[in-house]
């Protein structure tokens, strides 16, 4: 799905990036590099496409989750994808406990996406495109995002890595 097309687009920009850099790049910003292009590809890409089809195509989208069409639900869901899609954007400009709060708080609502997909399929047979085959990407960029602020902050409280001084 389009999820899984942004998330290895990002990790590819990323790579070129670190390769263009990779003369000044210490282990720590490599980490920072990842987790920052992940922040702007896997909140803020991927909110944004959330937000225009929820918004603007919800007719459409809903069918392809499997559910009902004419939902107000769909403008709820819309919203708080727009709403992430800017904090993800905004990781380009504030760090920090901004990314940790970015990262954690659209981690928390994919797996619980995540779940609802799961129990719609098992419980209602609900196997439309957008609910069945969102589930790995869904769950793939929780892991990604957790394992790199996870990574990043080890490496920052046991290898004294101040966030000010990466050569992003």
């Amino acid at each position: 799905m389009i999820n899984l097309l942004v998330l290895a687009l990002f990790a590819i920009f990323a790579s070129i990036h670190a390769f263009f850099k990779r003369k000044v790049l210490r282990k720590g910003d490599l980490l920072d590099l990842y987790l920052i292009y992940s922040l702007v590809g896997g909140v803020g890409v991927i909110g944004a496409i959330g937000f225009v089809g929820h918004l603007f195509f919800a007719d459409q989208v809903a069918r392809l989750i499997g559910w009902p069409t004419g939902s107000p639900f769909q403008f709820e869901v819309g919203c708080q994808d727009g709403a992430f899609a800017l904090l993800g954007f905004l990781c380009l400009y504030f760090r920090g406990n901004f990314w940790i709060a970015t990262g954690i708080g659209w981690s928390f609502f994919l797996l619980g996406a995540t779940y609802g997909h799961i129990k719609q399929m098992l419980l209602l047979g609900d196997y439309a495109p957008y609910n069945a085959g969102i589930i790995f990407p869904d769950f793939l960029v929780p892991v990604i995002l957790l394992t790199l602020l996870w990574s990043c902050c080890i490496n920052k409280i046991f290898l004294n890595f101040p966030p000010e001084e990466a050569a992003l």
